[in-house]
């Protein structure tokens, strides 16, 4: 697939490759990139893919918001709830999407993630980060909020004090700073940053993609509910695998001594 604002490619078998491609306005979110990335999610669950990575081109993994939008005879003069249900309203659901996706999604963020842009990046699984860049949400800075998860999402991986202190400073944070809070995977050199995402993505494909999905929805699921019935979807989700292929895989290789086969 290759659209105007982003392409998608295969680097690897089963391992989709998200790459934004709208580097001359720091691959902020236009229409027609919501529209691209929706497709792409549905390619990739139609393909049965194992991972995804999304990364951006030039100098931003992506800067949020297309302020452009905002301008003259833009989304501005239409009332709140249009601009809700025909804008941000579909990026919030973007966001919701790369959770509830069942195989993993690595954000290689290779520039500048801000609002929009880190609130996807805090929807993906993995987070591998350039230690030469920055992230933020510096919605206040603007009269804004973060509407797509961010404000909840950031307090649950780095805290209340930490998230409030990032918030509403608006604060621009490194990638030492981001990765001493336990927001990121790993931190590399800026050409490392694909490589690192690809290797953890193999890395992901030997495993059980079944039992992958059934614990990415227990984790995500974990933090919208009460403890007793997060834990009782967990005992559901690990029923549901019993005497699954998997499940009869994982324990075969098991006992015969060798590396797991599962299939897609």
């Amino acid at each position: 697939m290759s659209g105007n604002a982003l392409q998608l490619t295969w680097p690897e078998e089963d391992v989709a490759l998200v790459t934004f491609t709208r580097a001359d306005s720091y691959n902020t979110l236009s229409m027609e990139m919501l529209s691209e990335l929706e497709e792409a999610l549905d390619i990739a669950t139609n393909m049965r893919a194992r991972a995804m990575i999304l990364t951006g081109s030039g100098r931003a993994f992506c800067a949020g918001a297309d302020l452009n939008l905002y301008g003259e005879g833009g989304i501005m003069s239409m009332p709140p709830l249009d601009i809700r249900d025909k804008y941000l309203g579909r990026i919030a659901l973007l966001c919701d999407r790369l959770e509830e996706v069942r195989f993993p999604v690595i954000a290689a963020i290779n520039g500048f993630a801000l609002g929009g842009g880190l609130e996807i990046a805090l929807s993906c699984d993995f987070r591998i980060m350039s230690r030469d860049t920055k992230i933020g949400l510096p919605e206040v800075r603007l009269g804004a909020t973060p509407g797509a998860g961010g404000v909840q999402k950031l307090g649950r991986f780095v805290g209340r004090g930490k998230a409030l202190e990032w918030i509403l400073l608006g604060k621009h944070v490194t990638a030492e700073e981001a990765e001493t809070h336990g927001l990121l995977y790993k931190t590399v050199g800026a050409e490392e940053v694909l490589p690192a995402a690809l290797e953890l993505a193999v890395s992901i494909k030997k495993l059980s993609p079944m039992a992958i999905g059934q614990c990415k929805m227990s984790i995500h699921l974990s933090g919208d509910v009460d403890g007793k019935s997060a834990r009782r979807f967990g005992l559901e989700a690990l029923t549901t695998l019993i005497g699954s292929r998997d499940w009869q895989e994982g324990i075969r290789a098991f006992l015969e001594k060798r590396d797991p086969k599962f299939e897609r």
